[in-house]
């Protein structure tokens, strides 16, 4: 994560009152952000370690207060059928509400939770815009951590990018409640769902969270018109088996859609899940098989550039539309966003050509 350099005060944010709170006796609050639903007693904070009780008012601490800011391409969220080939001003406050053992970004995510506090610096929602659309960002990814956590903030930020044109994108694990859904349909334009597995025991044990909770989600997400693509990040002996992923990609095609895109990605040791090799290139070639035989028209294969797997071809005739070599785009779609050959649109958002600006090759 590079950092955006010179645009962030060396200053903490602020604690605003949490939006989705409800007040219980005995000064007790129930919160309703995230699928935790967590009960949170006086002078303690909710599993994410950011919602604070303080005498009987929940408040969000992470408001404001980023701990990581960076340009991306889009791909690397992965979203590719979001403004494909654009850059994406991507943002983090620090707290999660699972407790991955094989979390990439656990400094910041899980940090709060262990007792540390990773340094935040000053960020405010009218400069966050500003500096996306100074940057030449098409988008504002809310990333690297669970978003929700920061709800509050990432609204505030979101209804001015959407009025200056930007897109709003969530980075999610898909543990947001109805409610915090219904605050962000408005204001959300697509979202990337890390759907770990398709197993309640893997969930428990390995995240901290329940299978069922992240379903709904995505069904919800789906309701509110969000454009949604899901990444399984495939780990050996976890979450490989191919039963498992014939379930898995099976649902994905009845309750999401056979043109939702499904990124398989190669699991690399990290955190507290060092004793586990990389994923097999064979296991991501053959979980890719297994969701083209289910039915899903877009899979792809990421951090394996080896598989050459990330091209978008058109669900109609199977032609190339859209070519990756890491984050370099080669761009074949009519300027429309269909297929030259077919005429077949590419399901997706904002793929017309004059929605892409900032367009930069990232190798």
């Amino acid at each position: 994560m590079s950092m955006i350099s010179g645009r962030l005060r060396q200053s903490p944010g602020q604690d605003v009152p949490s939006l989705l709170a409800k007040a219980l006796p005995d000064r007790a609050v129930r919160c309703g952000v995230c699928a935790h639903r967590c009960l949170v007693k006086s002078g303690r904070t909710g599993i994410c370690g950011v919602r604070e009780n303080r005498d009987g008012v929940l408040y969000s601490t992470a408001y404001g207060a980023a701990v990581a800011v960076a340009l991306d391409p889009i791909e690397k969220k992965p979203l590719f059928h979001v403004a494909p080939g654009s850059r994406a001003y991507s943002l983090a406050t620090a707290g999660c509400p699972f407790h991955c053992v094989f979390c990439q970004n656990w400094e910041i995510a899980q940090g709060p939770r262990l007792g540390m506090r990773p340094a935040a610096q000053s960020l405010a929602p009218e400069r966050a815009v500003s500096d996306a659309l100074e940057h030449g960002a098409r988008s504002i990814a809310y990333t690297y951590v669970e978003p929700t956590i920061f709800l509050e903030y990432a609204l505030a930020i979101a209804r001015p990018a959407r009025v200056a044109g930007l897109l709003n994108l969530f980075i999610t694990d898909g543990y947001a409640t109805p409610e915090a859904i219904g605050l962000l349909a408005t204001v959300l334009d697509a979202a990337n769902v890390d759907l770990k597995g398709f197993n309640e025991a893997f969930y428990r044990r390995r995240c901290g969270a329940r299978l069922d909770h992240v379903l709904d989600a995505l069904e919800g997400y789906r309701r509110a018109g969000v454009w949604l693509e899901v990444t399984t990040l495939v780990i050996p002996g976890e979450n490989d088996d191919p039963a498992e992923l014939r379930e898995l990609t099976a649902w994905l095609v009845e309750h999401l859609g056979a043109e939702t895109p499904w990124h398989v990605s190669r699991f690399f040791p990290a955190f507290r899940m060092l004793d586990r090799p990389s994923t097999p290139l064979a296991t991501l070639r053959r979980a890719a098989e297994i969701g083209l035989e289910a039915g899903l028209r877009h899979v792809y294969v990421g951090n394996a550039p080896e598989l050459a797997m990330e091209d978008t071809r058109c669900a109609g005739c199977g032609n190339v539309l859209l070519a990756r070599t890491g984050y370099h785009l080669s761009r074949y779609l009519a300027d429309d966003g269909s297929c030259p050959t077919c005429k077949r649109p590419l399901a997706g958002r904002a793929l017309e050509l004059s929605a892409v600006r900032g367009r930069v090759p990232c190798g």
